[in-house]
């Protein structure tokens, strides 16, 4: 199992590498889900190639952020370029940027970023299938999900075992965009969750501030379960942090055992929030995981050690074996080997006889050995030495130079690779003429006989909804309502027995289509023949992005409401495309029930309502699993744009319901075809209309 450490600069990448790290992580460009970070230029990022390498290091390229059509070309490039300076692999969120590499780079390993959301065995599988060699898992899985899907993936597996816990699942979080325009999926979060909030009038706790993550004491378990990596999250923290934290957990898993409680104090003093948790590995969900940043501890003594170690130091050396053999009449011949099993070797001039001591093997065994001021590390040196010889300790130190300067230049050199032409492809013609008008609702009671009446053009319901009141459903198709159902975004491998139960009952009502919205949902829909849209979760923010679900089989996509109106417009619409045009846009889903840590106790059908420093109040409703869903304060309302979205080629606009009763819904909806005066209290254009960072 690698240890692979952030690098959000130059210095931090050292610091990893000296510490023990087997991998870094780090962006180069402005595509990455750290852009705050220092990062890498161009040069810097060859000599951060060559510098890791060199050291048995890997170097992994973030490019871990949704691209517009504008930005891809860009985005491609800055990839092609990465690897052609010899990166090992790229950790991709955007799917269009997944088709995309494919094309220019297919070559170059991709691995599926946390914000990919990947969380199911069916979602490791389905990445595998698009050519995806590594899966990196939502950080809120159980020992048990995750050796569920070790045992049987495809692929390799990356869990987080250290840093920083959002509370929402990692490219599900909308809070810091749509709130302030800065967004998590494009690498830019304004960390709204670390602020203060509350249950009442007054923003008096921290209910969304997680405590940072710790899995030190679980490495060998993590390791005996086929974790591929286990990565610890930083970009945005100082060198001197990534030595000590790389340092313990590279230390420990070298050693086979777990950090000592000296170690562990280390940890929790160059950064914690009020302690660390294992909660979500554990299964020990609740108040106990919440922390916040309390004043900080003296760390200068610790840093200063840190900064003097991979300033100073080489860290751990790659392990090499040294070969000699000196016998009469023969050139001195001397050999290295790498763990890999790379092999260089060299000649010298032949040995003269000795005229008063003759060189013995302990003294050629002793002088290869001598690695000091290189990345080195000589664990074993095997010699063939004839009596009766002299060699120069000049010429054994000359020959050991030039074999290791041989084997630096053979494991530095970069990988040869196919590199294409990135490609925009076909175009296709917008959808003409007036969308049509979906509507999704939260709760089957939304779905009135008035609102049926109005007949829209397709009617959303969630699985557990459908499930519960499948007359209701089969009464409203039989008024020729088609009805389709939506899938929850997260769903664990433990769980799908019970979705498989209740989509059985959907089929029964006469459900056939699905929202989709997360990749480890499109087995079960081709397992039970469903008509496949892409929901809000799937991120669908470019023309090569639509393709590849059209690919995949999908009729129909929600264009991520993080996009301009005008980059919509843009998309080319290789299958249906629609935008949410109305409603509460949902900005966190999370595994701890922010409701139940509040309460003690589950309160999910009242109405609860989480406060701002602001006093603004955010819905908190229940989602599939007895997960929470925060909701915007405010509602998108568009009904007065209809020039601006009826020019952006969509099949459809979706009104989203959640907190109104059926009288708003039906009112509402008459509102969007030009009827009536409904104009809720508080809106918002969301971000259709301004630009997101």
């Amino acid at each position: 199992m690698e240890i692979l450490s952030p690098a959000g600069s130059p210095e931090a990448l050292r610091a990893a590498v000296c510490a023990g790290a087997d991998a870094v992580y780090l962006g180069f460009g402005r595509f990455n889900a750290r852009r705050g970070a220092r990062n890498f230029n161009k040069d810097e990022f060859a000599s951060a190639v060559s510098y890791c390498h060199l050291r048995g290091a890997k170097v992994y390229l973030t490019l871990n952020t949704l691209c517009s059509d504008r930005e891809m070309a860009e985005a491609v490039e800055c990839a092609v370029q990465a690897s052609k300076l010899g990166a090992d692999a790229v950790l991709v969120q955007d799917m269009g940027l997944v088709r995309a590499l494919r094309q220019a780079a297919p070559d170059l390993p991709l691995h599926a970023s946390t914000q990919l959301t990947l969380h199911s065995l069916d979602g490791v599988k389905q990445a595998a299938d698009l050519g995806i060699v590594r899966a990196v898992l939502a950080r809120e899985l159980s020992r048990h999900d995750i050796a569920y899907i070790c045992e049987r993936s495809p692929i390799e597996i990356e869990v987080f075992v250290h840093g920083a816990l959002c509370m929402c699942y990692s490219g599900q979080c909308f809070m810091s965009s749509v709130i302030g325009g800065r967004s998590g999926n494009r690498g830019m979060c304004a960390q709204p969750c670390r602020l203060p909030y509350g249950w009442g009038d007054w923003a008096d706790g921290h209910p969304l501030s997680l405590k940072d993550m710790s899995l030190a004491g679980h490495l060998r378990e993590l390791r005996d379960m086929g974790v591929a990596s286990a990565k610890i999250e930083g970009r945005m923290k100082r060198p001197e942090y990534v030595w000590v934290v790389t340092k313990v957990y590279a230390d420990a898993l070298r050693e086979d055992r777990e950090p000592t409680a000296e170690e562990l104090s280390r940890l929790e003093q160059a950064f914690s929030r009020q302690g660390f948790t294992d909660g979500y590995f554990t299964q020990q969900k609740g108040p106990g995981m919440f922390g916040v940043r309390e004043e900080a501890k003296d760390t200068r003594a610790l840093f200063a050690q840190a900064r003097a170690a991979y300033e100073k130091g080489e860290g751990p050396g790659v392990p090499v074996k040294f070969y000699a053999m000196i016998r009469a009449g023969e050139p001195i011949q001397v050999g290295v080997k790498d763990q890999e099993g790379r092999v260089v070797t060299a000649a010298g001039r032949v040995p003269e006889a000795a005229r008063r001591r003759s060189t013995s093997q302990a003294e050629v065994e002793g002088q290869l050995a001598k690695t000091g001021g290189t990345p080195y590390r000589a664990t074993e040196v095997r010699c063939l030495v004839e009596d009766g010889l002299a060699v120069p300790l000049s010429a054994l130190n000359a020959l050991r130079r030039q074999v290791l300067d041989g084997l630096s230049q053979k494991r530095t050199a970069i990988p040869q690779r196919r590199h294409g032409e990135y490609k925009v492809g076909a175009r296709y013609d917008d959808h003409r003429g007036e969308p049509d008008i979906y509507v999704s609702l939260r709760r089957a009671q939304q779905m009135t006989f008035e609102l049926v009446k109005q007949r829209p053009a397709l009617i959303a319901l969630p699985l557990e909804e459908i499930a519960d009141h499948p007359d209701e459903v089969r009464a409203t198709i039989d008024r020729n309502v088609p009805v389709a159902v939506v899938l929850p975004r997260i769903c664990f491998d433990r769980e799908m027995d019970g979705l498989r139960s209740r989509l059985e009952t959907c089929l029964e009502a006469g459900v056939t289509d699905a929202y989709v919205g997360n990749l480890g949902m499109i087995a079960v829909c081709r397992e039970f023949g469903l008509h496949m849209r892409g929901d809000i979760g799937l991120n669908v923010f470019n023309s090569q992005g639509v393709k590849e679900y059209k690919r995949l089989g999908f009729q129909s996509l929600t264009a991520s409401f993080e996009a301009k109106l005008a980059q919509i417009r843009d998309i080319a619409k290789a299958v249906d495309l629609e935008i949410v045009a109305y409603g509460r846009l949902p900005l966190m889903i999370t595994e701890n029930c922010a409701i139940k840590d509040q309460s003690g106790k589950c309160v999910c059908s009242n109405v609860n309502l989480l406060t701002d420093r602001k006093g603004v109040r955010f819905p908190v409703e229940r989602a599939y699993g007895c997960r929470n869903e925060i909701l915007n304060a405010n509602k998108v309302f568009l009904a007065d744009k209809r020039a601006d979205w009826t020019k952006a080629g969509l099949r459809a606009i979706r009104l989203l319901f959640t907190t109104e009763n059926g009288v708003e819904c039906s009112q509402v909806l008459e509102a969007y075809r030009g009827k009536g005066n409904y104009v809720p209290n508080d809106y918002t254009r969301g971000l259709y209309y301004r630009d997101v960072e």
